[in-house]
């Protein structure tokens, strides 16, 4: 027997004697290990909270590149020249003054001297990067820039909320400052803050492709917070102990219920208005505040005096036997999203009950085009000018086919004024206008739920 043997067969014996004598300890230390595991992992998401009590994680959904950063991680970092307060009055921030010249064409800024980047450099009208579609934009000074249009347009300073930003993300004035970001080849997968006051947390953004994938990092630990609008999947976390569940009104977004007014069957009001009776809105409580007009109550020029929306399933029936003339004339194309598809079945049943056949689909962004009726979110501007929706001559009305002169005038008026008592009135008169038209379905300002580690 070779030398070898022996020392594998010793060493063999010597482990298994070993084993017997040290058993019971060997077995306790495994037990304690394999406890030790699944409890780390059980409790990853407390660890972190207590590790890193100053560090907030934000989970979004979206592709973003360097050059197009959602404005909520944009305003952390930086100002725009103005900003819009409760009110609804344009104040200055970056800006510390504006004229009006060439009978209103041109908007003169006049800026504020002394201000310093981020990067330790004093900020000038050249690190000024906007861009506007007919807009000229000319520096006329270190702290002079001109912005000339067109047109004269009393709204144009509200677009000049949006961030000052000098590339690639030196901000002014912002409470935060951009730290580090992670790149996977042209999107940005992470941002990470750091606050210019000694009393804020950092700050971490987290883009994910969709919400199954943002919430299962919420469920591991990978981000501290997220948002999302869906009730069903908030009420899942109303039970996590280590976490809070916050929910608000977004009144900058309004589900809507928009008509083809090229089809001759919804180019009848009384059609319009059959529909509308036949939707019950109390069914939508839950998941949003109901609406009257596409400018929230949170709006300054909001016309408390709309009526209320009213379900009468009879009255409704009573109309659309009225119009129908065939087997086939009220059969509608309904289109709708994925994600409020629930919502859109529930209206395509209330439709079918008032004697309309439809036919239910599911579509995506890109082939929106072909309907009759089209359940989508009508994004809603902070400013109630609303031009680029109602106007006939922009892309949401030719693609309904909506076209009302009177609409049109207000809206031209409304954003031509430059007082603001003259502008409540004529959008006091537009929401009355959108409302007699039928011109769509308002129905409800969804809520937000804000899900966080507490």
């Amino acid at each position: 027997m070779t030398r070898g043997n022996i020392s594998i067969r010793y060493y063999y014996w010597l482990s298994i004697e070993f084993v017997k004598k040290h058993s019971k300890l060997i077995f306790l230390s495994a037990l304690i290990s394999t406890i030790f595991i699944v409890s780390s992992i059980t409790i990853s998401p407390y660890l972190i909270t207590l590790l890193s009590p100053q560090n907030t994680v934000v989970g979004m959904v979206g592709s973003y590149t360097i050059d197009t950063l959602p404005e909520e991680v944009l305003s952390k970092v930086s100002n725009g020249l103005v900003y819009i307060n409760e009110s609804g009055k344009i104040v200055p921030i970056l800006a510390e003054s504006w004229e009006l010249l060439k009978g209103g064409n041109t908007y003169r800024f006049h800026l504020k001297k002394n201000v310093l980047l981020d990067d330790g450099s004093f900020f000038v009208a050249k690190d000024i990067n906007y861009s506007f579609k007919d807009v000229e934009v000319q520096v006329v000074g270190d702290y002079v820039i001109e912005f000339t249009l067109k047109k004269p347009l009393a709204t144009f300073p509200i677009y000049l909320t949006k961030p000052v930003i000098k590339y690639p993300y030196i901000g002014i004035g912002g409470l935060y400052k951009v730290n580090r970001m992670k790149q996977k080849y042209d999107k940005i997968s992470e941002i990470s803050l750091t606050p210019n006051k000694k009393d804020l947390p950092r700050l971490t953004y987290k883009f994910f492709a969709n919400e199954l994938e943002m919430i299962s990092a919420y469920k591991l630990g990978q981000i501290s917070q997220f948002t999302i609008q869906k009730k069903s999947v908030a009420d899942v976390f109303l039970s996590w102990k280590n976490t809070k569940v916050e929910k608000i009104v977004d009144y900058s977004n309004l589900l809507t219920l928009f008509f083809n007014f090229n089809n001759p069957f919804l180019k009848e009001k009384e059609v319009r208005s059959a529909i509308e009776l036949s939707i019950d809105r109390s069914k939508f409580a839950e998941v949003g505040v109901m609406a009257k007009s596409s400018i929230p109550p949170s709006s300054w020029a909001y016309n408390k005096d709309l009526k209320d929306q009213v379900f009468d399933k009879e009255l409704a029936q009573k109309i659309i036997r009225k119009y129908k003339t065939g087997t086939d004339s009220a059969k509608l194309n309904f289109n709708t999203f994925y994600d409020y598809l629930d919502i859109g079945g529930d209206i395509n049943s209330s439709l079918n009950d008032i004697g309309i056949s439809t036919n239910l689909n599911v579509i995506s962004y890109s082939n929106s085009n072909d309907f009759d009726v089209m359940l989508a979110f009508l994004k809603i501007p902070t400013d109630p000018d609303q031009y680029y929706y109602w106007h006939s001559t922009q892309n949401l009305s030719t693609l309904t086919g909506y076209r009302n002169l009177k609409v049109d005038k207000l809206l031209e008026e409304g954003r031509g004024s430059f007082d603001q008592g003259d502008r409540i009135k004529y959008y006091m008169d537009l929401q009355k206008n959108l409302d007699e038209d039928n011109a769509a379905v308002f129905l409800y300002f969804p809520y937000s739920y804000t899900i966080k580690r507490k």
